[in-house]
């Protein structure tokens, strides 16, 4: 049997049964095997390509008070979450203390007090704004890896690159919203992340790799530097540089096997090193263990430079 096509505004994301059924979708429908029901009242469409805006939207929907958080909030900003993390997919939804906490399943609820401006309305869910968001990590996650959602929340580009970013939050936003929560649990966590936060890095491994080189006597790398040519055009943008030996450090993750991409490395590395700098590929098994390779790497790699150019 041919099941009765949804209404456009259904289709594109989760939907409350109450939703439903003031667009005349009857229960029946909404119980057909084109919809997951992950929660009471809650229906979302197995087939499409929503974003986890779009996915978690009916659990901010149940009510006027519901609000995403967490590792949800952390989700819908895209920051850079560990693995472990990732793969929880439970949804994290909070209401004010002296509300009732959300109660349902897959469901982490929470009874949270939000100041002015900590909640948000963004691609149509409720959710903590991005510093808050970051705070609350704090609890969750070790100080590396709150360094690296905080780095995704503060990350941005310039014009000059291809691809240009703006940040969702600044690092003094992450600041302030430390000092107007001082009792918070996770507050030791946040205030050692906070110092070490950066602009610029596009995934927790760049921030691995940061730190792990900034923690040595080689010293921390540049993030977000433009190689130019010699007309003074942006002509690379490595993942992080020591400018002064001429270093270009890019991180390649698994899409870097991807031919198409294999083929615009090869290109990048070949303008790299005609402009007189050297490129030096940093990969995960490089940055794993108590003593990461990449320090052998980069420290190799400076010395044969310093070899060349003696």
């Amino acid at each position: 049997m041919r099941l009765s096509p949804l209404p456009q505004d259904l289709a594109a994301g989760s939907f409350t049964s109450s939703d439903a059924a003031a667009c005349g979708v009857s229960r029946k429908r909404q119980r057909q095997p084109d919809l997951a029901i992950p929660s009471r009242g809650i229906r979302v469409p197995l087939k499409g390509e929503a974003t986890t805006s779009a996915n978690l939207r009916a659990y901010t929907s149940l009510d006027d008070a519901s609000t995403l958080t967490h590792r949800s909030g952390a989700r819908i900003w895209g920051y850079g979450l560990p693995a472990w993390m990732q793969e929880d997919w439970r949804i994290h939804v909070a209401r004010e203390r002296n509300g009732s906490k959300p109660r349902r399943r897959n469901v982490v609820g929470h009874r949270m007090t939000f100041k002015p401006g900590e909640v948000v309305i963004h691609d149509g869910v409720r959710v903590t704004s991005p510093a808050r968001t970051w705070l609350d990590l704090a609890n969750l996650l070790s100080v590396d890896e709150l360094i690296a959602a905080g780095d995704s929340a503060v990350v941005a580009h310039g014009s000059e690159f291809p691809v240009p970013r703006l940040a969702l939050a600044t690092i003094e936003d992450l600041r302030r919203m430390v000092a107007s929560h001082p009792g918070m649990r996770g507050m030791k966590t946040a205030r050692l992340a906070l110092p070490e936060i950066r602009i610029g890095a596009d995934s927790p491994q760049e921030t691995r790799m940061r730190l792990v080189l900034a923690r040595t006597k080689l010293g921390e790398p540049v993030l977000i530097h433009v190689i130019r040519n010699s007309w003074g055009q942006p002509a690379v943008w490595p993942d992080a540089a020591y400018p002064e030996h001429l270093l270009a450090l890019q991180y390649d993750g698994g899409h870097h096997s991807d031919p198409i991409q294999t083929a615009r490395d090869r290109k990048r590395k070949e303008t790299t090193e005609r402009l007189g700098w050297t490129e030096l590929r940093i990969f995960k098994d490089d940055l794993d263990g108590e003593k990461p390779f990449v320090l052998e790497k980069v420290r190799a790699t400076l010395q044969g430079r310093l070899r060349r150019q003696a």
